[in-house]
């Protein structure tokens, strides 16, 4: 009878382990310097990844528009694709199905896939919504201005629509710099503040050169995009600040709350496994509609086969490189 009662309580203890925290290499000194070093190294990566392709306007050999970014920005697109598929969402599957949530509603429904699909789907709204807005906004005052002038050329009409050509491509490019850094900052939020929580040295080591290498490239992807959205300089400045600083700052409120952070409560699941599916949504779109097919299908890559083959390369190595930090991060 007693073997039986201890057979009982098996699955209830295991169910207590496996929603309890993990104890694991801890040495809180030792963990504070890598902490310190990391936020150091990524805020560092990130500024210079986003600057790059805003310093294009005062350095040539540096504008988005050379064969050279195309290149670079299909590394990243690779990247951001990568991380969206293989690092966020899986996280987001495992937080929002972890055994520290009630089987109601959360062990009934795929809600991580479910999230990132009506992310996706926002974004597209978004995407198309703001654009056809500023668009029709444009339109209108164009044709307030010409309605003001009596005598018109072919050439001053030919110059008008390729104006408005180029008004919507720059509206175009505005709105989506804005949506891929929504989804950037989403993520990048929970990753600092889940390093700066850990007090694990081995876990803060693997992740200082693969947070490092994800900030550069990604600062890339989207300094290129801010580049072509042609913000004021206000707006630039704000935009690589908050690029730059997002994860740093994860990594201080994490070291802040690590006395009581506990990553394995309900509330912390949930809000984590929800902006990471979110945010996975957000990059897996834009980085397959906005960066892929805007650069793949720009004359500049379909006319130029050496540059097409060189930039799917790139697509694949980023891509790849991306899958092969998973296994540490």
């Amino acid at each position: 009878m007693r073997l039986l009662c201890l057979l009982a309580l098996i699955p209830l203890v295991v169910a207590d382990c496996t929603c309890s925290s993990i104890i694991e290499d801890r040495n809180k000194s030792q963990a504070l310097k890598y902490k310190l070093t990391a936020l150091a190294l990524i805020l560092v990566a990130g500024t210079i990844g986003v600057c790059l392709p805003i310093l294009g306007k005062t350095i040539p050999a540096l504008h988005p528009e050379r064969s050279i970014f195309f290149i670079v920005k299909g590394f990243t697109a690779g990247l951001i694709l990568s991380t969206g598929f293989v690092h966020i969402l899986p996280d987001a599957f495992v937080s929002l199905t972890s055994p520290c949530l009630s089987e109601t509603p959360w062990g009934h429904f795929p809600f991580a896939e479910f999230v990132a699909m009506l992310a996706a789907l926002w974004t597209l709204m978004v995407d198309t919504v703001a654009t056809s807005y500023y668009k029709k906004l444009h339109a209108d005052k164009a044709r307030e201005n010409h309605g003001h002038v009596h005598v018109h050329t072919h050439a001053t009409h030919g110059h008008s629509h390729g104006s408005m050509s180029a008004d919507s491509d720059l509206v175009r490019h505005r709105v989506r710099s804005q949506v891929l850094q929504l989804g950037i900052l989403m993520h990048s939020r929970i990753i600092g503040i889940s390093l700066g929580a850990s007090e694990s040295p081995s876990i803060i080591r693997t992740l200082v050169a693969a947070l490092t290498l994800y900030q550069f490239f990604e600062g890339i992807g989207l300094g290129g995009r801010i580049a072509q959205a042609k913000f004021k300089t206000r707006a630039i400045v704000i935009m690589a600040l908050f690029y730059s600083l997002t994860t740093p700052a994860g990594i201080a409120i994490g070291l802040g709350v690590s006395n009581v952070y506990d990553e394995t409560s309900p509330t912390a699941l949930i809000v984590e496994g929800i902006s990471n599916a979110a945010s996975s949504g957000i990059l897996i779109y834009m980085a397959l509609v906005d960066l892929l097919a805007a650069d793949f299908m720009s004359p500049k890559l379909q006319n130029n086969r050496r540059l097409l083959f060189g930039t799917n390369m790139a697509l694949l190595l980023g891509a790849g490189c991306m899958c092969l930090l998973a296994k540490w991060a």
